[in-house]
């Protein structure tokens, strides 16, 4: 018996991602792409290569993969983000496991992550032990509501890792890398705004110290060389980001009287 796979991809504007993405997934019996109106060639790239194409407005990554997990039309989801690969290891094992004669124990299983970054692998730097939960059972997983490192709800979940990587380009260039630092620390300082009453200096000095601590030092960025202290430096600058967007989102509403 061999169960049947929909692989999930959400884009906006990935048309130098998306063609490897779905090539990595080619052997999955459905894949659809949750497009948020691309400007670029995305939605004709995928549809060309066969993939089912949804549109929608974003509002945040759970948001999307929540819509678009009981879009899917067969009871094991796998949920791939533009700039990630299924190498031939992970899929023979993904394949292995959903031809099993035997029952499937588990309702959602974690994915380790080789992440890149300007041509180097990271093996340090607060990335090393990365792993995700994306392989799951469309009608019993979903995600948490926050805004920046959704993740699957795993309380009641009969949850399992498995023993290959996929590979991670995390960004494309330190441009990308910077913009998305400044999205994240939007989306984050809505994600910390109810546990912050106040922006104070310990928000906006120690905490990005301590960001940069951890990751070149205790995480071992250093061992990464100079990527990893560009990848420390960067982590600490998207802290204080958060906390200046934050003290931003306090001044606007004080200023609108709510």
């Amino acid at each position: 018996m061999s169960r049947p796979l929909t692989v999930i991809i959400p884009t906006f504007n990935e048309a130098d991602n998306i063609r490897a993405a779905i090539a990595s997934v080619n052997w999955a019996d459905e894949i659809i792409v949750v497009d948020s109106y691309s400007t670029d060639q995305t939605v004709e790239i995928a549809q060309e290569l066969g993939a089912k194409v949804l549109q929608r407005p974003y509002l945040g990554p759970a948001d999307q993969k929540n819509w678009a997990i009981p879009k899917a039309s067969h009871e094991w989801v796998l949920l791939l983000d533009a700039d990630e690969r299924i190498r031939l290891t992970l899929r023979q094992e993904i394949q292995e496991l959903l031809a099993s004669e035997a029952e499937i124990p588990y309702d959602a299983f974690q994915i380790k992550r080789r992440n890149f970054f300007m041509g180097k692998k990271i093996r340090f730097s607060g990335w090393r032990g990365d792993r995700v939960i994306r392989l799951i059972r469309r009608d019993v997983c979903r995600y948490n509501d926050k805004q920046v490192h959704e993740e699957i709800m795993t309380e009641g979940i009969r949850l399992a890792a498995l023993e290959h990587k996929m590979n991670h380009f995390t960004f494309k260039d330190l441009d990308h890398f910077l913009d998305k630092m400044r999205r994240y620390a939007t989306w984050s300082a809505q994600d910390h705004a109810k546990r912050t009453k106040r922006v104070s200096w310990y928000h906006l000095w120690i905490k990005p110290v301590f960001r940069f601590f951890k990751h070149f030092f205790f995480q071992l960025g250093i061992l990464d060389g100079k990527v990893g202290f560009i990848i420390s430096v960067i982590m600490a600058w998207g802290v204080f980001l958060r906390y200046v967007k934050l003290q931003e989102l306090r001044s606007k509403e004080d200023q609108s009287g709510f």
